[in-house]
């Protein structure tokens, strides 16, 4: 049975731990790129199967060891920041229209990139914990993935605003910038333990 009183709770402590993470950040970069609804298809697609993994580990997966994910997550991070700055822009007026973009394409490379970005990642152990908690796995998949899906579609839907008054340069070299500063703190953290 459904219980909109977890639901959400859910929602409130994934939505409130998801919103400063790179998820957003993720979005806004894509959604200045590709097609919103494209790359929200992808997006929302890889937080489904985040949270139904997390739903079927239960809390097995706060037993992974924290600095092998911290290591995985921080190299990562590193990838992503260095593409960013060194990856060949033909200019801002020659970026390719959504509409020249295919969906899967689009979908496949946000549905990748959220899939490998977000494994192991706080609010996927949250959820475990939380359907492990209240014993509740519907109620708490739920709530768990309209958290998700909301902070992506804020990402997104932010990303397109930001273009109309940011060029898309300057969001480029902030946002490597934001991916080299958590490359190098999960890093620490791996190292550190």
């Amino acid at each position: 049975m459904i219980s909109l009183t977890i639901m959400a709770i859910t929602f409130g402590t994934v939505f409130l731990a998801e919103l400063p993470d790179k998820t957003a950040l993720a979005g806004l970069m894509l959604g200045t790129r590709y097609r919103a609804s494209y790359v929200f298809a992808g997006v929302a697609a890889a937080f489904t199967v985040h949270v139904a993994l997390a739903i079927a580990a239960g809390s097995v997966l706060t037993l992974l060891p924290h600095r092998l994910v911290q290591a995985v997550v921080g190299v990562l991070f590193l990838a992503g920041a260095l593409v960013l700055l060194f990856k060949k822009d033909e200019g801002e007026e020659e970026i390719k229209a959504p509409a020249d973009q295919s969906f899967w394409k689009v979908s496949g490379a946000g549905f990748m990139l959220i899939l490998v970005a977000e494994f192991g990642d706080l609010t996927q152990i949250m959820t475990a914990t939380l359907a492990a908690r209240y014993d509740n796995p519907v109620s708490v998949g739920l709530g768990a993935v309209l958290a998700l899906w909301a902070v992506a579609g804020i990402g997104i839907v932010g990303g397109r605003t930001l273009m109309r008054y940011v060029p898309l340069s300057l969001i480029t070299k902030v946002a490597a910038a934001l991916m080299l500063a958590l490359a190098a703190f999960s890093l620490y953290e791996a190292v550190a333990g």
